[in-house]
């Protein structure tokens, strides 16, 4: 796992720059550092050692010193990939998963990608054939961002590195922006930095005299239902999720330094931290982040999953003053604003680990897009069962039974449930059907927009643009692999795995690895019938039936409880802080023209008596803050050169 940046075309003192792009992705790799230059191109790295740790140094060229990679993440197939090409006499010089990249290079060209299960983002510079190659890994677990300057194409795992180009300044994407406050994330490419892209999952690009190619080598698809259901019986679906998952912990406890685990206390950590105790020669470590409040708190499940596995396990605390303490470097690491806190406490945890002598870590991160797990779909499945008897009024209190960790929702009426989830509000046949409440709710608090900001968004909607985006099959999905889609292929690269993922881990050097994102395994999900995933309004049915023998009864079956932090109210137990005071200050407020500065004090206000409540507001101040921070840590050069300096 490391940083990489680089260029294609002439740039005036390369090493220079190059050093600089480097130092700013040092968190990302702060074992070794390496940068090359050559007229054509030049390529930087910031090392973080896992694999191959005496000969893993990158850059790293091939034999003939014509093609040169830097690459961001690990290839846990390399073993097998390795011992292949051994035996078709290739000969190698390390023992790191980079070279067998370049390997697969010479011999596959940039269809290389196709034989690779691991997470990644590459840049190979092949001076053989006049072109860079940038390459990213199929779920969009490792990030890899590029921009043209005069000419020149740039590249970097971080913003923050393409920072550092003479000319490249950090302004912000106003319809990015709105699409934060709407889908919770930019839709990639776009990002919060106008004219600066994200490379999007499973995508390869070729840059070659002058032109940028990119194309798709992999996708998520399910099967249309007009067609005869995958036949395969209970036991036996079972079986292979349960044999996939155990090679893809395997594969991914391959490492020359320990590997420890993530434990939340619900059943996807559990499982994973169960299958890597049976491998880890040593034991493992565990690691769990607790709160001081009872409705975000999972501390009980955990510690008894960790005597369970007879782990030795480490957690910290994060209240809600940490949160307010640590928000402006959560967002310097994000590099992008956000609605929610709950990448902080992540930050927090990734700390500990460093702190406790590891450098990667299973997660149990992706298996409610993969099994269907969150709420977000049963409350899809039950709105539609109203919309068939919308006179009905005892359908709506099912969607009580959906959040029982909400107490204040337990207290309300049928016709408001109804109108809060908006159980008849959107047409069946809707493509976001399943996610127009939560896109409704968050939208709301586009209301402290300002009257500038909402004249150059006039005639745009997120919304509309998410629907451009969706693959032709995907009216002849199932409604629930339409909902699964959305999450797996949008929330999840730019916000799960982005803002809670890569960057609080690799804010402090560590490496997580994610089993459930195996491309093995999500192709075998895709390919079950929903009611293996959704069997009623029982959620991850068929994993839930895969981990019986992993885990204790009293996690295997418990309600799942989505990771959350506290919001707003992690400002109001730390006071009137001083950071938050000058962001959300009506003259900060008003230069930068973004949000309505009286709407925006009065929401401060609300927040410091602690009387925010419902998530518009929680969304909005969250938001407010996290942008008007990042405005702050990004958007002008003397910023920029002073963090340099």
């Amino acid at each position: 796992m490391c940083g990489i940046a680089g260029y294609y075309g002439g740039v005036p003192e390369a090493n220079s720059l190059l050093s600089a792009m480097a130092f700013a992705l040092g968190h990302r790799g702060p074992d070794a550092h390496g940068t090359f230059a050559v007229p054509e191109g030049g390529l930087a790295h910031t090392r973080l050692a896992i694999v191959g740790l005496e000969d893993g140094q990158q850059p790293m060229s091939n034999a003939a010193g014509d093609v040169t990679i830097v690459f961001n993440g690990e290839i846990f197939n390399y073993v097998e990939l390795r011992d292949e090409l051994r035996a078709q006499g290739r000969r190698f010089r390390s023992g790191s998963d980079t070279e067998v990249i370049l390997h697969l290079y010479d011999k596959f060209g940039e269809d290389c990608v196709s034989r690779l299960n691991g997470d990644f983002a590459f840049a190979i510079l092949d001076r053989s054939r006049g072109r860079m190659v940038l390459a990213r890994d199929r779920m969009g677990v490792r990030p890899l961002y590029y921009t043209e300057k005069q000419g020149t194409f740039y590249f970097a795992s971080e913003v923050k590195a393409l920072l550092q180009v003479p000319g490249v300044e950090a302004e912000i994407d106003p319809v990015a922006l709105d699409q934060i406050f709407t889908v919770w994330s930019p839709i990639a490419p776009r990002t919060p930095f106008r004219g600066i892209s994200e490379l999007e999952p499973a995508s390869v690009m070729v840059v070659e005299s002058g032109r940028q190619t990119i194309r798709s080598y992999w996708s998520l698809d399910y099967p249309d239902r007009s067609e005869a259901p995958h036949h395969i019986s209970e036991e036996a679906a079972t079986e292979e999720i349960l044999a996939l998952l155990t090679d893809a912990t395997r594969i991914r406890m391959r490492a020359d330094v320990p590997v420890g685990s993530y434990l939340s206390g619900g059943l996807d950590s559990s499982v994973i931290a169960a299958l890597g105790a049976g491998m880890a020669p040593d034991g493992l470590k565990t690691f769990s982040v607790t709160f001081d409040s009872a409705e975000h708190d999972e501390s009980a499940f955990q510690e008894e999953m960790a005597k369970a596995l007879g782990t030795e396990h480490r957690k910290v605390s994060c209240n809600e003053g940490d949160i307010a303490s640590i928000f402006p470097e959560v967002i310097r690491f994000t590099e992008k604003p956000i609605i929610r806190t709950a990448p902080a406490p992540l930050f927090k945890l990734s700390r500990l680990v460093r702190d406790s002598g590891l450098k990667v870590v299973l997660t149990g991160e992706g298996a409610d897009e993969v099994f269907a797990g969150y709420d977000i779909f049963k409350e899809a499945r039950v709105r539609r069962f109203c919309a068939r008897q919308p006179e009905s009024a005892i359908r709506p209190h099912l969607f009580r039974k959906l959040y029982p960790y909400l107490p204040g929702l337990q207290r309300q009426s049928a016709d408001y449930l109804a109108s809060f989830f908006g159980a008849d509000a959107a047409p069946l046949d809707d493509p976001l059907f399943s996610h127009r409440p939560r896109m409704r709710g968050t939208a709301a608090s586009k209301i402290f927009f300002s009257g500038d900001l909402r004249a150059q968004l006039a005639g745009y909607n997120a919304a509309d643009e998410l629907v451009s985006r969706l693959p032709q099959n995907f009216a002849r999905w199932h409604p629930l692999h339409q909902a699964q889609y959305l999450e797996s292929r949008f929330l999840l690269p730019g916000y799960i795995l982005s803002s809670q993922g890569d960057r609080m881990a690799m804010a402090h050097g560590i490496e997580g690895r994610f089993p459930f994102l195996d491309h093995r395994l999500v192709e075998l999900a895709t390919s079950l019938p929903p009611e293996m995933k959704l069997k009623g309004l029982v959620e991850k049915y068929i994993l839930k039936r895969a981990a019986r023998d992993l885990v204790p009864q009293n996690i295997a079956k418990r309600a799942k409880q989505p990771y959350r932090a506290p919001d707003s109210s992690s400002f109001t137990g730390a006071g009137d802080l001083d950071y938050v005071r000058s962001a959300l200050g009506e003259t900060a407020v008003a230069d930068n023209g973004l949000f309505n500065p009286k709407a925006v004090e009065k929401l401060r206000a609300k927040c410091l008596t602690g009387s925010v409540h419902g998530f518009r507001d929680n969304a909005a101040f969250v938001g407010i803050l996290s942008t008007q921070l990042w405005l702050q840590q990004f958007s002008t050069s003397k910023n920029r050169a002073a963090k340099a300096a």
